[in-house]
């Protein structure tokens, strides 16, 4: 399983770490995802995804349907 978020699509960035003496390392931004039960009311069952925290505050706001629709998801696989 990738590191990105299955609702949102997010994942790791390229960055550089920048000492003081301005010498650069490459390295990875991760996603901050978590593993996640959400409660599917129209499915009348648990949805275990892995999401950005990101996405979980937007799901809050938006709910599990309207962002699964958007994302071209389909629930019942999960």
């Amino acid at each position: 399983m990738s590191r990105k978020c299955e609702l949102t699509g997010k994942k790791a960035n390229n960055a550089y770490a920048v000492s003081h003496s301005h010498r650069r390392n490459k390295k990875l931004q991760e996603v901050n995802l978590q593993d996640k039960r959400v409660w599917w009311p129209q499915g009348n069952r648990w949805v275990k995804l892995r999401l950005s925290t990101k996405a979980i505050k937007t799901l809050e706001r938006k709910g599990l349907a309207a962002m699964a629709k958007e994302a071209g998801i389909d629930l019942r696989k999960y």
